[in-house]
């Protein structure tokens, strides 16, 4: 999935399958450090995808609490 499909997915998401979609990509980026640390990680480069996921995801978070708070200050 090419990245501008998968953030348009995410900017459809509601606040609690944001917060449900941090935390599993949380505990997959999680489970492949330790992985990394025996040294049986099977694809390296995905530690770096996730870790920018996380970000996006955050990111979004972000925007929309803040897109919340301005429509309460209106």
């Amino acid at each position: 999935m090419k990245l501008s499909e998968q953030m348009k997915a995410f900017r459809g998401m509601d606040a609690s399958s944001l917060e449900a979609e941090i935390a599993a990509r949380k505990e997959e980026l999680m489970k492949l450090r330790f992985q990394q640390a025996v040294g049986n990680i099977p694809n390296p480069a995905r530690l770096n995808t996730l870790r920018k996921e996380v970000a996006r995801l955050a990111t979004l978070r972000s925007e929309q609490r803040n897109a919340g708070l301005a429509k309460k200050v209106k």
